[in-house]
Parts: C-alpha cells; sequence; structure tokens
C-alpha cells in the first residue's frame, strides 16, 4: 500500500490527476481509496464547513490551524491509518504541507508550530510520495473564476483572500517541496492533464512506488 498526497492552489488540477490515477491503479487491480482535508469524515466534513464558510465571524489564524488538525487527527485514525492497514491505497487530496503553506505561508503562524501539530495530529504519519501540482496565482485565480461561472458557485473564503495570500502559499509549498525533494515531485500545471499524468507515472515507476 502507498499513501500518496496531491497539493497545489485551488485550480491546479488535483482532482483531475488523482482521477486519472485512479483510473490506472483500477486497471491494474490495486485496491485504493479516495479522501480530502479537510474533510474525509463525518465530523472532518463538518469541521470544513465552518472553516471555509464565507457567511460569519472568521476564524482566528490560530483558532483555523486548530480546526484543520482536529480534522486531521479524526481523519488519520478514522480513514487513513485503517485503509493502509488494510493494504489499501490513500489518495489524498491536501495533507499537512498545505497546513504549513495555508496557515504558516499564507497566516504567517511559525512553521515549526504548525509541524509540531502536524506530527501530533498524524501520530507522525507522513505521506510516501508529496505530489505538488505548481501553477501560478494569476493563473489559478483565473481557473477558480472560470470554474465558478461554470457551476454557478462562489469562493468559499480561503480562495477568497488576496493574491499576496496565495503567493505566499504557493512559495511555501516549493519551500518545502526543495526541502524534502527525495519525497516530493513537483509538476508544471500549465502541462495538459495527459503530459501531467505520464510525467507523474513516469516517477511513480522511477521511485518504485508503481511499476
Amino acid at each position: 500500500m502507498k499513501f500518496l498526497v496531491f497539493e497545489g492552489l485551488d485550480g491546479s488540477g488535483k482532482s483531475s490527476l488523482m482521477r486519472a490515477l485512479e483510473g490506472e491503479l483500477a486497471r491494474r487491480g490495486v485496491a485504493f481509496q479516495r479522501t480530502r482535508e479537510p474533510g474525509g469524515t463525518p465530523l472532518g466534513d463538518e469541521i470544513r464547513n465552518m472553516i471555509l464558510r464565507t457567511e460569519g465571524p472568521s476564524p482566528l489564524p490560530r483558532t483555523e490551524l486548530l480546526l484543520y488538525e482536529a480534522s486531521r487527527a479524526q481523519h488519520v485514525e478514522q480513514v487513513i491509518r485503517p485503509a493502509l492497514a488494510k493494504g489499501t491505497w490513500v489518495l489524498c487530496d491536501r495533507f499537512t504541507a498545505s497546513s504549513v503553506a495555508f496557515q504558516g505561508g499564507g497566516r504567517d503562524i511559525s512553521e515549526k508550530d504548525v509541524m509540531s501539530l502536524n506530527d501530533f495530529a498524524t501520530g507522525g504519519l507522513k505521506p510516501d510520495l508529496t505530489i505538488l501540482l505548481d501553477l501560478s496565482v494569476e493563473e489559478s485565480r483565473s481557473r477558480r473564476q472560470g470554474r465558478g461561472a461554470a457551476n454557478g458557485e462562489s469562493e468559499d473564503r480561503i480562495e477568497s483572500e488576496a493574491d499576496s495570500f496565495h503567493e505566499k502559499v504557493r512559495q511555501s509549498f516549493l519551500k518545502q517541496a526543495r526541502a524534502e525533494a527525495s519525497s516530493w515531485l513537483v509538476l508544471n500545471a500549465q502541462e495538459t492533464p495527459e503530459v501531467l499524468f505520464q510525467q507523474l507515472l513516469k516517477a511513480l515507476a522511477e521511485k518504485n512506488i508503481l511499476k
């Protein structure tokens, strides 16, 4: 079993790449479970709504971080660890790196504090590989707006933050990828979905994750 995490700015194509990999795993007869953060459990989904809703008072940065970590602790114990224990691959849309990027980078909370809480919430669980779909802030905004216009949905509280916030988030992701290069894969999200998928498969083979 393997634990793969997909990270990046909103609109970077995480969901599309995850679906493509799901299809490949299904073709090969590999059992997998797809999940996401925040959320992944009934309690986690309630916390997700609290964090992302645009109406009502916004949580303070530390409150926001603690809500994410509460959702994560529930998620790891109820979903991720049980799946891995059964030999099932886990594909997760966002994990601990997002807290370092959004709350550490974006909200200017100490990265050391964020990482400490990450370790507490996960019990030290680490992904086998974190796939970062790197995208410019401008392109991320353009894709989000296009998606919103197509489906009639408005941006959530995090998505509606200023470009300066999202740039700090992006740079934090890239910093993390440089610091842990052996367990990260950085892909240019401007590439077509087909190219990204082939690049992912090549990397998984080279890392002996999926041959």
